[in-house]
């Protein structure tokens, strides 16, 4: 919440445990109306038994059931998705360390962790909703650019076009923001 204060963005947190994200989302977002909304939390990729076969990993990589909370993650943004079906008109980014992210995007969201299943940053997200939220909304965030500019990046974040959210006022007031 500092970083985003410091990027001067209105935002507002709530801590919720990963498992209960599904329950409150619904109620958050008619609470509190956001046009970018952040999923995240704590996740691992519980490795499978033994070394196996690549077809072996790649189902263990598949199965939502191999991750600590992966499937809450999916569950919420499909809720999520529910209230609001636009990607232009609520942002999702879901996901934590390790993260289902073919999972996460296929549930609906704009951008998850993470495709590597690596470790992310905990600042990667702040990174992705501060170029969404001041780029203008008449343009297409360029996908490199947002991607490449986390700490993680392409192994960390990955995610689909998605327009900007900043609008801007005319005429600037000399008694306040517009």
């Amino acid at each position: 919440m500092k970083s985003y204060k410091e990027l001067n963005i209105e935002a507002v947190g709530r801590v919720v445990v990963e498992s209960e994200q599904p329950k409150m989302v619904e109620a958050l977002l008619a609470q509190f109306t956001p046009d970018i909304l952040v999923l995240t939390g704590h996740d691992a990729y519980i490795k499978g038994q033994g070394a196996g076969n690549n077809e072996q990993k790649r189902r263990e990589l598949n199965d939502v059931n191999n991750y600590r909370s992966s499937k809450y993650f999916i569950e919420a943004v499909k809720l999520a998705r529910r209230y609001e079906p636009s990607l232009d008109d609520l942002v999702i980014f879901a996901g934590a360390c390790q993260s289902y992210f073919e999972g996460i995007m296929e549930a609906g969201a704009n951008f998850a962790s993470s495709p590597e299943r690596v470790l992310i940053h905990a600042l990667d997200p702040v990174m992705v909703c501060e170029k969404i939220a001041l780029t203008s909304i008449d343009r297409i965030v360029p996908l490199k650019d947002i991607l490449t500019g986390t700490i993680t990046g392409l192994n960390g974040i990955g995610g689909v076009q998605t327009r900007g959210k900043y609008r801007d006022g005319m005429p600037k007031s000399l008694y306040g923001p517009v």
